[in-house]
């Protein structure tokens, strides 16, 4: 009786295989918050690899269209280490004593951060002194003058007041 078992060719032994030399493959860094990889740096404070454009902010017209300026100036990793605290930013007391909780919460929490702080505390959002709507002090425009906030619209409409109140002043001085 005939089997027509095909007999399947057996794999040669690794011991006859010549291996090729494995290329050494270089990983590139790349930027942690845009993820470029030309012309970085590595940050002062956390050692991660960022764009090197700092040179392309415009002074005062504060664009957010710089890897570098944005982590140095509004992160508190960033922070921490300009101040010279010791041990991680994520469990310093002197860095969540120096913030309202609002802004504590967004410098550690926001796109320019390589590592967010975890369980952030609660806070209580801060409100327009004239119209009550919520201003979120981290990314929206307001005016402060102590424990008073004004969103953009109020901040105008006070600065109108204001201004006519001192022209006012200076009439009836010349009077």
């Amino acid at each position: 009786m005939k089997h027509n078992i095909k007999q399947i060719a057996k794999p040669k032994s690794e011991s006859n295989v010549i291996p090729f030399p494995k290329k050494k493959t270089q990983v590139k860094p790349k930027c942690g918050l845009c993820g470029k990889k030309a012309n970085l740096i590595q940050t002062d404070c956390c050692g991660n690899w960022i764009c090197n454009d700092e040179h392309k902010y415009v002074i005062f017209s504060y664009a957010r269209n710089s890897c570098s300026r944005n982590h140095r100036s509004f992160t508190l990793c960033s922070y921490h280490h300009a101040e010279g605290h010791s041990g991680h930013w994520k469990d310093c007391k002197k860095c969540g004593q120096s913030f309202k909780p609002e802004m504590y919460v967004w410098y550690g929490t926001n796109e320019y951060n390589f590592e967010k702080l975890e369980n952030p505390p609660a806070y209580k959002p801060t409100k327009c002194s004239r119209c009550g709507i919520i201003i979120k002090l981290g990314t929206d425009g307001y005016s402060q003058l102590g424990d008073l906030f004004w969103c953009e619209k109020c901040s105008a409409i006070e600065t109108e007041e204001k201004i006519k109140k001192h022209k006012k002043k200076q009439r009836i001085k010349h009077d």
